[in-house]
């Protein structure tokens, strides 16, 4: 079994401060709303509903954190899957957007804890203004990004292909990048991006 199944609620914040003291490694997810963030969180922990969606999208404005126990130490974690606010939703205020971009800026240049981010790009609509805008504030960082290219199951296997080539060269700042086309339906691309997220959080366990 993999160590995500054994994710479970833990905590939500408004705002970066309101989190708990860095401690184990957290794996951040991050990316437009309607990309798919919950589902992909869901089918990589194997549950339905510990992410959840909101019915409008680009309202989920609190930072998630969902604890994976240690299983030798029980009262304590493993890691965390943070689920950061969703981006970029154009019904939603410009003031509030960048709150939001805010929210997300000082957790990825600041959050000492983090290992790694997963960055979910639709692979039909491709790299976005946002999704650049994020990469600028990953890139000096130095942290792994994992992208996973949604909606996977939308596009026949030699147009995913393309889709991964065109991100890795549109994204290019980001040194250490994997672009993986992914489908929460279809769980195309799941096992990959589970063994990255694993190793991100404990290389040296094997579930």
């Amino acid at each position: 079994m993999s160590i995500l199944h054994r994710a479970s609620f833990t905590v939500s914040a408004a705002r970066i401060e309101q989190l708990p003291e860095p401690a184990a490694p957290e794996v951040c997810f991050v990316g437009r709303s309607n990309v798919g963030k919950s589902s992909a969180i869901n089918v990589l922990a194997n549950q339905r509903r510990l992410a959840f969606s909101s019915k409008t999208p680009g309202r989920t404005r609190l930072i998630n954190l969902f604890g994976i126990p240690d299983p030798l130490q029980p009262d304590e974690h493993l890691g965390f899957l943070v689920d950061l606010p969703g981006y970029g939703y154009a019904a939603i205020g410009r003031e509030a957007r960048e709150e939001w971009a805010e929210v997300m800026g000082d957790y990825l240049r600041h959050r000492e804890s983090l290992a790694g981010v997963v960055l979910l790009i639709d692979i039909r609509r491709g790299v976005t203004d946002l999704d650049r805008r994020l990469a600028q504030w990953i890139a000096p960082t130095g942290k792994p990004v994992l992208v996973l290219l949604t909606k996977a199951d939308k596009l026949p296997y030699g147009q995913r292909l393309n889709a991964v080539r065109t991100v890795k060269k549109e994204l290019a700042e980001i040194g250490a990048l994997v672009a993986v086309p992914f489908s929460a339906t279809d769980r195309i691309g799941l096992e990959e991006a589970a063994h990255h997220i694993e190793n991100w959080i404990s290389p040296k366990v094997v579930p």
